[in-house]
């Protein structure tokens, strides 16, 4: 249902271009087939055609039609989609989305959701590649859906990689984790490869959450794996625990590794990996006080990033240190250079990850400039503001003072007006009406699909029906992960349809919950606050109490003390 609502959605934003990329993809494959495959296996096309898929070339495509039309002539769904699959994979850009999406077209037409999980897997996989993180992640997640209730394990968890490198470029290193520990223990005796690119994925999760013996450990592994299969080079193993050792502060044991795993890393061709490696190295000489070669290996990311406009968060430091070295310096030349640079990598940023623009760091920003030119204006105004604050002050001081003593003489008035309302009060429920839907909320506020905003507000439901609010340690990522989703749309739901963030959200219902028990069982009334907070699933009853007054306006100890005063008259 999820993924037919985003069908119907594409259907009704882009239907010129997905008539023309069906149209465009009809007229590649209306090829003439030689007479020499006609007859030929499946096995004997197939093993021509892995001599010839490394590139774009005439005779791959020969070789793949060969494929399709043998396997529409017998009617062979996997066969089918696996000719389009390849096809997605070995065109360039453009085409590749068009026989994506023929993959997800035709396998619709199948109702074998086993095949329609791997043409979004597929589909995902080619945003992934055109770096669009954003619309990878959504196919990830509608692939997923269809493959819930599928034996296929090998599917299910190819999706959970896939998802799980996703939340890792994002930042969500957490939920990552998880999902790569899962996918790692599978893939383990299944498939060496996708054990080894697990174990990688992994590693890098440790360090961004600051687990460095556990990165270093997985490390060790994969490159131990990666002897025995060669299907994932070991340098990148060894270029994972270089920069590992760097946030250790094992500077020249960081420059070691990460130098011996370059060679490998740009023989492949890699050059992200290429310039994460020079940024750690640059890094790495910078702490051991050796700026010269520190900036040789920093101006090389920057070439990078001119080279291939590429750019990722943990990456833009490189601009702030070449601008705090170009400020020591007094070159303000190099140094408003670097800012331009730094102001272009910002634009790159906020346009492939935008779920992060919220969260990385900017010591530098185009403000930061203005700021500085207005810092003496300000230090000459600050003189004449100074009686203006003082009487302000003292008029502030005054009024507060004026509040306390008002506040003394009603707060007795005030917190029992607060009791009689609470026990006036029904038990609330979170959960919205059954003939709610993201449509009639105005979903179109949300830049999350309704597929999935109605998939997680279903879950929220039994969250609360079941009281599963009530376990202690339940963080933000926990729920998201036991939903299947991420943090960002899971906290934006809770605020669209709970009107309060997450921590808000799950303290009302904890306090909901502790103010209908008090007031139905005696029993409750004697329990400490430190037990009451226990039962709620607070940490502290410190914390417990000032949940408590923020929902109820009072705090728990003068409730009870005035329910027991109410049920003993």
């Amino acid at each position: 249902m999820i993924c037919r609502k985003i069908e119907d959605m594409l259907k009704k934003t882009l239907p010129l271009l997905t008539f023309l990329s069906l149209v465009t993809c009809n007229f590649l494959l209306a090829q003439k087939l030689p007479d020499s495959l006609k007859d030929k296996s499946y096995d004997y096309i197939t093993e021509k055609l892995n001599r010839n898929n490394d590139k774009d070339t005439l005779l791959a495509w020969t070789y793949l039609n060969a494929i399709l039309a043998k396997a529409k002539k017998e009617n062979n769904h996997k066969r089918i989609s696996g000719a389009y699959e390849e096809m997605a994979f070995l065109s360039s850009n453009e085409r590749s989305m068009m026989f994506a999406d023929s993959l997800v077209s035709f396998t619709k037409t199948t109702a074998n959701n086993d095949l329609i999980a791997n043409a979004y897997l597929t589909k995902g996989s080619v945003f992934y590649f055109q770096k669009r993180y954003q619309k990878a992640l959504d196919n990830f997640i509608i692939a997923n859906n269809y493959a819930y209730n599928t034996k296929d394990e090998y599917l299910k968890h190819s999706i959970k990689y896939d998802i799980a490198n996703i939340k890792l470029y994002l930042g969500f290193y957490n939920e990552g984790e998880i999902l790569l520990k899962e996918c790692a223990a599978y893939f383990k005796d299944v498939d060496p490869g996708g054990y080894t690119n697990s174990l990688h994925a992994l590693g890098i999760c440790y360090n961004k959450i600051g687990k460095y013996d556990l990165c270093t450990s997985i490390n060790n592994i994969g490159i131990k794996a990666s002897e025995k299969t060669h299907l994932l080079d070991k340098a990148y193993f060894i270029h994972s625990e270089g920069i590992n050792q760097y946030s250790k502060g094992n500077y020249k044991k960081s420059i070691g590794m990460i130098s011996q795993a370059l060679p490998a890393i740009i023989k492949n061709e890699d050059f992200a990996n290429e310039t994460l490696g020079y940024f750690y190295i640059g890094k790495s000489y910078l702490a051991l006080n050796n700026k010269e070669k520190a900036l040789h290996y920093l101006r090389k990311v920057d070439r990078s990033f001119v080279e291939k406009n590429y750019m990722r968060p943990d990456l833009r430091e490189n601009y702030e240190i070449l601008i705090n070295h170009y400020k020591k310096e007094g070159n303000t030349k190099l140094q408003l250079h670097y800012v331009e640079k730094l102001i272009k990598a910002d634009s790159v940023l906020s346009l492939n990850f935008k779920y992060l623009s919220g969260k990385v760091h900017k010591e530098y920003d185009s403000r930061k400039l203005e700021q500085a030119k207005n810092e003496l204006q300000e230090e000459l105004d600050a003189h004449q503001n100074t009686t203006y604050i003082l009487y302000i002050t003292i008029t502030i001081l005054f009024f507060v003072t004026l509040f306390l003593l008002y506040r003394y003489y009603i707060n007795q008035r005030t917190y029992r007006q607060k009791f009689e309302d609470l026990m006036q009060q029904k038990d609330e429920t979170q959960t919205l009406p059954a003939d709610t839907t993201p449509e009639k909320e105005e979903n179109k506020k949300l830049d999350i699909n309704p597929e999935v905003v109605s998939s997680i507000l279903k879950q929220l439901e039994k969250f609360e029906d079941r009281k599963k609010f009530l376990q202690k340690d339940l963080t933000l990522v926990n729920l998201a992960a036991n939903f299947g989703t991420n943090t960002n749309y899971l906290s934006k739901v809770i605020s669209h349809y709970r009107s309060k963030n997450y921590i808000g959200y799950l303290n009302d219902l904890r306090i909901d919950y502790i103010v209908e028990t008090l007031k139905t069982d005696p029993k409750a009334r004697n329990y400490t606050i430190k037990a009451l907070a226990e039962e709620a699933g607070f940490s502290t009853a410190q914390h417990f109490s000032k949940a408590f007054y923020a929902r109820t306006g009072i705090y728990p100890s003068y409730f009870v003390t005035e329910l027991n005063r109410e049920y003993s008259e």
